[in-house]
């Protein structure tokens, strides 16, 4: 039967305040051992490919447990099971798995043999209890004739300052896949008067440790609109700092301070990530390091580059040693910033980027990262221009690297999406970012966030004068962005909610871009 309740176990503040206006419909069989249900974190995929995709859940019977093991100890079996129909009477693929402590029972079953290009339905069997059922598709085949896709992509959740409704809009449109390009969590709480407009609290302190970010990670699983998101679509993702640090870049934190230390938390940071995301296997190596970057391919429609934009970078431009904090700066403070040595992707990340560029024959190739790529000049009436250099205005080599690599390698219709900045953005991406007649390479589209508050909306609208590259800005909205892809047209559009404090509210459209196949640089529609 189905109950409209939270399980004992979660009655605590923060968790309280996420479920009061939108409950978890938990299904319950046998009950675990003291009667806690195991899957009230729900189920993910992720990372499809034409035989198969990632299907993840985690046990948990308190799953913000103050050590970050939900509440459990020993391993437990599951069974998985991937169904080609909803009801489960044609299974194509299942088996079993166990959930240790090792990973916080956290599972991932890399899925084989199953068809490509269509649905499938899976759900996990754990002591007795059934998990929700969610749903994913496969990649087509990599010579597939693709007819149509349909995108969702979100950025920026931070758990307090509103509900999660975006999410839940999502899920109503159906996407064949969603992208999360980072700051899925927030590793840090709203603390004195910004604490007093949360719409519900983490109830945590900052994150540092394991224990600390798997208790964020396992609170926004409880959100039921996010839940019905990753039961919707598998997913493809990124992150950006807040899932380690606000501003860290490399192994620099975003102060003064140690990188030996930060990197341990980091490494904490990561392994939380990959035990909360349907992504392939990866881990943490000796170097403290965990890959999570891929090429992922949607038939001769879609080539998909998922980029780390924080792991491998250069420390932040003209930071004090052992700093990373972005920074608006001239470049007459900050010589650093254009140091030809310094990288935004890592030199081997660069290259494998590159190469799949010179290989690829996909009608769309779709760079998903963190950060504002098209780049915005700040400039005053006798003052010297300045940047932003936490974005890829504080690495303009890299950005150039990149930009004369489109350039030359041609890749059909590059487009560039990203998030972080919690505004939407329309950008073209030019071949020379300091010459507005240069050639334009990629097309960027930049989503604003689930729930996180938008920069100045006229400090920034006062710049774009400077920056005609950018054909749209608008930071005063919250939502995500909805894209249709077919061979010869890219539609997109800006969504936003009515309200983030109002757990139900309504959605509309912003404004449509579209952009033709062969032609670079977004047309309003």
């Amino acid at each position: 039967m189905s109950l409209l309740i939270a399980p004992p176990s979660l009655n605590r503040r923060a968790l309280i305040g996420g479920l009061v206006a939108a409950p978890v419909v938990l299904q319950f069989g046998r009950a675990h051992a003291g009667g806690a249900y195991l899957f009230p974190l729900g189920v993910a995929s992720g990372d499809p490919w034409p035989d198969g995709f990632v299907i993840w859940t985690r046990l948990a019977a308190d799953p913000i447990a103050p050590d970050g093991f939900g509440g459990l100890s020993a391993p437990i079996d599951l069974l998985w099971e991937v169904s080609a129909d909803e009801r489960f009477t044609r299974i194509a693929a299942g088996g079993r798995i166990t959930a240790d402590a090792s990973s916080a029972h956290a599972v991932h079953v890399e899925v084989p043999g199953l068809r490509p290009g269509r649905p499938y339905w899976y759900r996990f069997t754990a002591a007795g209890q059934q998990s929700p059922v969610g749903m994913a598709r496969t990649a087509p085949a990599p010579d597939a004739a693709v007819d149509r896709m349909r995108l969702a992509v979100a950025s920026c959740s931070n758990w307090e300052v509103g509900y999660f409704s975006a999410y839940g809009h999502m899920a109503d449109e159906a996407p064949d896949l969603t992208l999360f390009l980072g700051d899925y969590i927030y590793e840090y709480s709203r603390t004195g008067e910004r604490a007093a407009s949360n719409v519900r609290h983490y109830g945590f302190e900052e994150a540092t440790t394991l224990a600390g970010y798997r208790n964020r990670y396992a609170l926004h699983r409880t959100d039921a609109d996010l839940q019905r998101l990753h039961a919707a679509a598998a997913c493809l993702v990124t992150w950006d700092d807040h899932e380690v640090l606000n501003n860290y870049s490399g192994v620099w934190p975003d102060k003064d301070g140690g990188t030996a230390d930060f990197r341990q938390r980091r490494a904490a940071g990561y392994q939380a990530f990959y035990e909360a995301m349907p992504i392939r296997r990866t881990r943490v190596d000796a170097r403290l390091q965990m890959p999570i970057y891929k090429r992922v391919r949607y038939g001769r429609l879609a080539e998909f580059y998922m980029l780390d934009g924080r792991q491998y970078r250069s420390r932040g431009a003209c930071t004090v040693e052992g700093g990373a904090k972005g920074q608006i700066v001239a470049d007459s403070q900050c010589t650093d910033r254009l140091d030809p040595s310094r990288t935004f992707l890592g030199f081997d990340q660069e290259t494998w980027l590159y190469d799949g560029l010179a290989r690829t024959d996909a009608r769309w190739n779709i760079l998903g990262q963190n950060l504002v790529m098209a780049g915005l000049r700040f400039e005053n009436r006798g003052d010297e221009t300045r940047y932003w250099t936490d974005t890829w205005d504080g690495f303009p080599a890299a950005r150039d690297r990149m930009t004369r690599a489109l350039h030359t390698l041609k890749p059909n219709n590059p487009v560039v999406l990203a998030g972080d900045y919690h505004s939407f953005w329309t950008n073209d991406v030019l071949l020379n970012s300091q010459d507005e007649s240069s050639p334009k390479v990629a097309t960027e589209f930049v989503g604003t966030s689930i729930t996180s508050g938008g920069p100045p909306h006229e400090g920034l609208m006062s710049a774009m004068p400077a920056n005609p590259h950018i054909k749209f800005f608008d930071g005063r909205v919250r939502g995500y962005i909805s894209m249709d892809v077919t061979p010869e047209l890219m539609t997109t559009r800006y969504q936003q909610i009515s309200d983030v404090r109002d757990p139900r509210a309504s959605l509309s459209t912003l404004n449509t871009w579209v952009v033709e196949n062969g032609r670079p640089g977004a047309q309003s529609a």
